[in-house]
C-alpha cells in the first residue's frame, strides 16, 4: 500500500487507516484479528482508536493483537483522548486529565508509546494552551512520538496549529486533524480543509463512506445486520438517509458500473485522493468487508469522474467561505 507523509512531518502512514470504533462491543477478538492481519499483509500500517471506543475495550483488544500477530514496529497506533462520560461535561481538554487518560491508553495497549496522539473534540472550558501543552509533555516524555487534534473547527485547528508553530523547538508542530469528511459530508473544505493546508496539518477523513451509506447497502431497505440496524448505530446512520444523500448515492452507483467496480470503491477513491488528505480511516467489521476497502488501492478516478461527484455533492458555500468579490 503507498504511504504517504502526514501532514509536514517525517511520519509517513499508508493510505487507508484502520478504525476501530466497534471493537470490543461489535467487533469480537476473532473478527478483530482477521482485520488486522489482513489488514497489515495489504501493507496498512495506520491504526486508530480512541480511549472511549468500548469503554476502553478496543485499546484492550488491539493491545493484546499486537503482542504476537502484529509486530507493533509495523503499525503506527493513533489513539485519542479527551471525551468523557459525562453529561455535564461532554470533553475533557485539562492537561490533568489527558496526561492521566494517556497513560491508561498505554497501558490497554500494552505499549510504552503511540505513535499518534490525538484531542479527541475542542474544549471551550479549559485555556486552549493548557491543552496544548499536554500534547508538547506527552512528546516530550515519549509517551507520543507525533500528536495532533480531532473534531476542531477551522479557527480552533488555526489557533492551535499557529500557537505550537509559534515556538519552534519548544512546542509541538501539530501533524493532523481528524475529522468526518465523504461525499455526503463536505463541511470540512470551508474552512478546516484550507487551514490544515496552509499551516501543514494532514487530514485524516472519518467516516469516508458517509456512515456506510456511500457503499448503496440503504438504496432498497435496511439490512439487518447494518449499523443502521443497530440499535447503538441507528442514530449515527439516519441523518444521511435523506434525498440530498439519495442522489449523491446514486451518482456514485452510476459511476461504479461505468468503471466496473463498486460504490464503495468509488466513495473510499474519491475521498482518498482529495488535496490535504494523508488517510481515510475504514471502520469495517469483518475482515471481508475491510478487503473490499482495500481493493481500492489499485484505483484512480477519472477526471470527468470526480467532476461529475464533485458537481452533484457539491456545499453550499457563501460569503465568507469563499472569495467576496466573486459573489
Amino acid at each position: 500500500m503507498e504511504q504517504r507523509h502526514l501532514g509536514r512531518t517525517g511520519l509517513r502512514v499508508s493510505r487507508i487507516g484502520l478504525g476501530t470504533l466497534t471493537w470490543g462491543r461489535d467487533t469480537d477478538e476473532h473478527d478483530a484479528a482477521d482485520m488486522l492481519k489482513t489488514f497489515w499483509e495489504a501493507g496498512g500500517t495506520l491504526v486508530d482508536t480512541a480511549d472511549v471506543y468500548g469503554d476502553g475495550e478496543a485499546e484492550y483488544l488491539l493491545g493484546r493483537l499486537m503482542d504476537g500477530l502484529v509486530p507493533r514496529r509495523d503499525l503506527v497506533i493513533s489513539t485519542k483522548a479527551g471525551s468523557v462520560p459525562d453529561p455535564e461535561r461532554r470533553f475533557d481538554g485539562s492537561r490533568g486529565h489527558l496526561l492521566a487518560a494517556l497513560d491508561a491508553s498505554l497501558a490497554r495497549l500494552g505499549t510504552e508509546y503511540v505513535d499518534l496522539w490525538h484531542i479527541h473534540a475542542y474544549d471551550p472550558g479549559t485555556p486552549l494552551e493548557e491543552t496544548l501543552q499536554a500534547l508538547d509533555l506527552a512528546v516530550s516524555s515519549g509517551r507520543a512520538r507525533y500528536a495532533g487534534v480531532s473534531n476542531f473547527c477551522g479557527w480552533q485547528l488555526a489557533k492551535a496549529a499557529t500557537w505550537q508553530l509559534a515556538a519552534p523547538g519548544t512546542r509541538t508542530r501539530l501533524a493532523s486533524t481528524q475529522m468526518e469528511y465523504s461525499l455526503l459530508q463536505r463541511g470540512v473544505e470551508r474552512e478546516v480543509l484550507p487551514a490544515a493546508l496552509d499551516l501543514g496539518v494532514g487530514l485524516l477523513p472519518s467516516s469516508p463512506l458517509g456512515r456506510g451509506v456511500l457503499t448503496g447497502k440503504y438504496r432498497h431497505a435496511t439490512p439487518p445486520d447494518s449499523r443502521g440496524a443497530s440499535e447503538d448505530l441507528a442514530p449515527f446512520v439516519e441523518p444521511y438517509l435523506d434525498d440530498t444523500a439519495t442522489r449523491i448515492v446514486d451518482a456514485v452507483t452510476t459511476a461504479a458500473d461505468g468503471l466496473a467496480v463498486t460504490p464503495l470503491q468509488v466513495a473510499l477513491a474519491w475521498v482518498r485522493d482529495r488535496p490535504g488528505v494523508a488517510a481515510p480511516i475504514v471502520g469495517a467489521r469483518t475482515a471481508q468487508q475491510l478487503t473490499a476497502a482495500l481493493s481500492v488501492e489499485a484505483l484512480s478516478l477519472p477526471d470527468e469522474i470526480c467532476r461529475a461527484l464533485d458537481d452533484v455533492s457539491a456545499p453550499v458555500h457563501r460569503y465568507p467561505d469563499h472569495d467576496w468579490s466573486t459573489l
